[in-house]
Order: C-alpha cells, then structure tokens, then sequence
C-alpha cells in the first residue's frame, strides 16, 4: 500500500492542473509518407484544405510539375506543367521554395512559387477538378528568389508577398536586394506586381530565408534574412534585420546581427524568454547548428552547435505548454529532424522526430485535426514529401 500510493503520488505530480499530459518527448512520432521517393528534389511544401472537406492538402513542386496531393488517400494530381512561354527565364524542374496567399481576393489561397520567376496558380472554384491552374507572373526582373513569405508590410489590411533577389548584377537590375511586393489592383490581368526594393544591395551572399515581425517596438513589422557565403557566393555569412522606416516605400536600415556565421540560412523572429522583447531565432542550413539572440540587445546563444545542415526552420509551440519551440531538419538524405523544446526562459532540450531525412523546408501544420501541430517536410536530398505525427500534446488524454 505504502508503494502504491508512492506511486500514484509521482504520477499525480506529472499532471499540469486540468489533468492532462503535457507531453512525453520519448514518444515516437510517427512518419507519414506521402510522396516517395521521386525523380527529382522536392524543395518545399504547403498544405490547405483547398476543396473544403475538412482534410489538410499538400502541394508541392518536382519533376517539371506543381502537385496536389488531396488528402486523405494523397493521389497525385497536377495542377501544372513548367514549359517555355510562359516566363522569359527557363523553369528549372521544380520550385526553391514556395507559400500560399490569396492573390486575387476571392476568398481561396493561391499558390505562389519561384522557379526562377515569381509566379502565383490560382485556385479555381474546383481545385480538383484535373483542369490546370491558371499561371500568372508575380516578378520576373528580380531573380534568385529562395524564400517567399507573406505580411502585412504597409499595415493597410491586405497581405503583401516579400522575396529576395539574391543574384549580381549579371542576371538582375535588382542584385543582392530584398522586395516587398503589393498585389495590383487587377491581379487577374497585371504583368507583374509592384515592387518596393527595400534592402537596396545590401543583402550580398546566398540569401536565404527570411522572417517578418515588429522587432524594436515601434507598431511597424521589420523584415530579417540569413545569408550562406559558400558555394560560389561572396559576402554572406550573416545574420540581419531591416528596420521599416515610416514610409515603408523608402529604403530600411540594415542591423548586423552577426557575421562570419558560416552557412546563414534562416532567421525567424519570436518572443523566445518571454520577457516581451523579440528575439531571433536562427539556423545555419549550409553549416552546423542552432542559436538564437537575445532581445534587445541581441546577444548571440548557441543551443545546438552540432546539427548538420538545419536548412529548414519553423518555430511554434509544439507540445501545447504556451512556450515557443523550433523544428528543424538536415538538408541531407541521412539529415535528422529535431524539435527544440524552450521552457518559457529560452534554455532548450533536444528531441530527435526523425532520422535519415532530407529536408530543405518544413512547416508545421495540424494534419491530422487533432488540435496539435505535426510536421510537414519536403525532402529535398530525400526526393520526399513526409509528414511526421505529433505525439505530444495528445498522446496520454
């Protein structure tokens, strides 16, 4: 009698006050496959519920296609096919990267990709229906375009799309700049959409990803980017932000976060401590390991100086505690993915989802609509697209 109730003591100890688990980090998430291995790199991956049946979609790009993947049985369907015409630079077979926006305002997302031009599908009324999406040009004079993310730069309501433009002065008359793009007033007929350059040259290197956030306090969403500086590209290495001025048309202050920092690739801003000050988390995806910085100050702390090639990033709360975690995975077809779980003052532990995973974007997502966020990765090195199954929040209710 005496042990049992030693026993039911330190179980009781375990439960949070509504009863239920938080969390175990020794349990297995479960990886879900729904791409094998193809014949070329999938680079990156979304997902929607575009038909409205209550199940989470994915699409992605590979093999010279954009491509659905309608859940829940995950049959392949293509929405589009990359061919000349239909931009005045070549498409490689698949897209660097890619998000979603509803670009033309009829309620639905769109998909918005970079395949050596800024392009944006739109969603028809009938997502499924084996009809292409119809393609329309975002940008083609920028080029170079690794990351694509969205925000409500000018703050007039309406989201706007920003990408880098990380190539010299050979292939664009926008080199080692960053923009800010507005969907025009008739996104169904426009050539391009309007450009603000707002880091004039002055992100050299192999840009990479970036990441959007009010950073110093002031009410107006800043903009941060990483840069790589091997394989072939000069003056990367860093980690930075720019300061949105008044007139978010002018050009913004660069902030130095670091350099040096071999093989920048991501940088995303959040509360990390939460003493209400941001901070940055960051990832060098071209190198080894996982830091942040801490507000306002910004001081630089390595959390894991070891990782090969965290080339993809996402920062949620992951097992349901009201802190701020990461996710991560090795760009590499033998690379681990990680999720580093803060407890609430920015000290972090190490739990390993997955191994022998290539991953060059992830994100997290509820797909399986049991309230907590999963991982969606695209394999890049793994020629895959996985899902891997969050086993925390829910797994002892």
């Amino acid at each position: 009698m005496k042990l049992l109730f030693s026993l039911l003591f330190v179980f009781a100890g375990l439960l949070p006050a509504d009863g239920i688990l938080a969390g175990d980090s020794h349990v297995a998430w479960t990886k879900h496959v729904i791409q094998g291995p193809a014949r070329g790199m999938i680079n990156g991956a979304t997902a929607n519920d575009f038909d409205g049946d209550g199940y989470m979609d994915v699409i992605t790009s590979f093999d010279g296609k954009v491509v659905v993947f309608p859940a829940p049985d995950w049959k392949p369907l293509v929405v589009h096919t990359f061919g000349p015409g239909q931009s005045r630079r070549k498409p490689r077979t698949a897209c660097i990267h890619s998000c979603l926006m509803d670009a033309d305002g009829d309620g639905d997302l769109d998909f918005i990709g970079s395949n050596n031009t800024v392009f944006w599908l739109e969603c028809p009324a009938e997502p499924f229906s084996g009809k292409p999406w119809t393609y329309r040009t975002v940008d083609d004079e920028i080029a170079g375009t690794h990351c694509l993310i969205t925000g409500d730069v000018n703050r007039d309501g309406k989201l706007d799309l920003i990408a880098n433009s990380g190539r010299d002065e050979k292939s664009t008359a926008f080199p080692n700049s960053i923009v800010w793009l507005e969907t025009p007033e008739d996104p169904l007929a426009a050539k391009n959409w309007l450009r603000h350059v707002f880091a004039d040259k002055d992100a050299p290197g192999g840009s990479h990803y970036m990441g959007f956030g009010d950073v110093n306090g002031d009410g107006r969403p800043d903009i941060s980017c990483a840069a790589k500086g091997t394989d072939g590209f000069t003056n990367g290495q860093w980690f930075a932000w720019w300061e949105q001025p008044k007139d978010p048309n002018g050009i913004w202050k660069k902030h130095l976060l670091a350099e040096n920092e071999e093989g920048a690739t991501n940088i995303v801003p959040a509360d990390v401590d939460s003493d209400r000050h941001t901070d940055y988390f960051a990832t060098r995806g071209h190198g080894k390991g996982v830091l942040w910085f801490r507000g306002p100050d910004f001081k630089q702390i390595e959390i894991d100086p070891d990782i090969d090639f965290p080339h993809s990033l996402a920062v949620a709360d992951i097992n349901g505690d009201g802190h701020v975690d990461a996710v991560t995975c090795g760009k590499e077809a033998n690379g681990v993915a990680a999720w580093y779980e803060n407890d609430g003052k920015g000290g972090f532990a190490k739990h390993v989802i997955g191994n022998n995973q290539g991953s060059y974007d992830l994100t997290t997502v509820d797909m399986d609509k049991d309230g907590d966020l999963d991982v969606l990765i695209a394999g890049h090195a793994s020629k895959n697209l996985v899902w891997f199954q969050n086993p925390l929040v829910t797994a002892h209710r």
